[in-house]
């Protein structure tokens, strides 16, 4: 049962991937160009996002049976079922407004969440007694829902900024938003040089002190640039780490972050040389068609439509189970923090929208920094900052 889910899977990133040449090819046929109008390559281009996005539902399915619990225990399951629940708010979304530029975006986002899930431990392992709650269901996949309608708010927000910004000048605009390409290139990287080590089987063993005093050991699968808290590495011949971190910090996981942003820099970097453009103005005829108001549109109702699911399940559904598990509603755990702080900023963001001038470039700007927010939420404190939800 796991080796199917794990085809399912694979299924659905080829399915999505040949479904983002077919929304490019929609942008292409300049019949299907405007909006509300579906040409044959548009209409295939959703078909096949379909249809796998139903191969994803296999894959949780059964991914459910074979682990017996719902599959989001952990930061692999949670991160490939952020990116399911993203390809099924993109499929609602289009069926609403027809606008195939949206697919070519969110698409390729939806693989990146993927591929950089995949990079993690895909094991079955059992649940830990904290996690063994029906809650599990209904904390985690609501939230998860509520993060997806809001990262096609994004999603609509970058197509905005690509088409809006001239690229003809240096700016702060396209300053800031080339740093937005810059993290989705690193997201590239960190999956080539996961995946180069990953091939040659690179293991680097540590033993180390953790935040409560205890000896403990930690295996690294890239060469430790960072180590563990008085961490002493068991093989002779790998790195040793120039510089070990505190016990609060996970090492292994901000050693992680260190090499995805060098890989970034460098791919990113050859990107320029190689082409000698902004990656933002390379993508940028991509989207000359589209209509800015739509986009606007598209990406305050992503907003108006998941922050309610999200306050459910990422604030009302976790104080709920907070208090059962831990006889508590609020912790400050780094999780709930940034929880609180996503939950604060996008209700600035609806706030503000109601305010005269909020439309538009405002608009579009505020729906990129609240991705970053739920992004540092998934990567940094996952990774890096040691918590009640570090098994996540």
């Amino acid at each position: 049962m796991a080796e199917m889910s794990s085809n399912f899977l694979y299924a659905a990133f080829i399915l999505y991937l040949l479904a983002t040449f077919l929304f490019g090819g929609a942008i292409k046929d300049k019949r299907g160009a405007e909006e509300k109008k579906q040409n044959k390559w548009a209409m295939l281009a959703i078909s096949v996002t379909i249809l796998g996005f139903a191969a994803q539902i296999g894959y949780f399915i059964t991914r459910w049976i074979a682990a017996g619990h719902a599959p989001v225990s952990n930061l692999f399951e949670f991160t490939t079922f952020f990116g399911m629940m993203l390809v099924g708010a993109f499929i609602l979304i289009y069926f609403l407004y027809k606008t195939p530029a949206l697919g070519l975006f969110a698409l390729p986002i939806a693989l990146l969440i993927i591929a950089y899930a995949s990079m993690f431990p895909t094991e079955i392992s059992p649940l830990i007694p904290a996690l063994q709650s029906d809650w599990l269901h209904i904390h985690v996949t609501t939230a998860a829902a509520g993060q997806s309608i809001l990262a096609i708010s994004f999603v609509a927000a970058i197509i905005y900024l690509v088409k809006f910004v001239d690229q003809t000048h240096a700016s702060k605009r396209t300053f800031w938003l080339e740093v937005i390409m810059f993290t989705l290139v690193s997201t590239i990287g960190f999956v080539i040089i996961t995946s180069t080590f990953a091939a040659t089987d690179y293991k680097a063993n540590f033993d180390w002190i953790d935040k409560k005093g205890a000896a403990d050991k930690q295996e690294f699968n890239l060469p430790a640039l960072v180590g563990p808290h008085e961490g002493k590495l068991i093989e002779q011949d790998r790195l040793e780490p120039l510089v070990s971190m505190p016990a609060i910090i996970n090492a292994k996981k901000l050693n992680t972050v260190i090499w995805s942003t060098g890989a970034g820099i460098v791919l990113y970097g050859l990107i320029r040389l190689i082409t000698r453009r902004r990656v933002a103005a390379l993508i940028k005829p991509i989207v000359k068609n589209v209509n800015l108001s739509l986009l606007d549109e598209i990406s305050y109702r992503s907003v108006l439509i998941g922050f309610p699911i999200f306050t459910l399940g990422a604030l009302v559904f976790a104080m709920i189970w907070a208090q059962v598990a831990w006889t508590r509603f609020w912790g400050w755990d780094p999780k709930e923090v940034w929880a609180l702080i996503t939950w604060l900023f996008y209700a600035a963001f609806l706030h503000l929208r109601m305010s005269k001038g909020w439309q538009g470039e405002k608009s579009a700007w505020l729906a990129v920094i609240g991705f970053a927010i739920m992004i540092f939420n998934l990567i940094f404190v996952n990774l890096v900052i040691a918590g009640l939800h570090s098994y996540a």
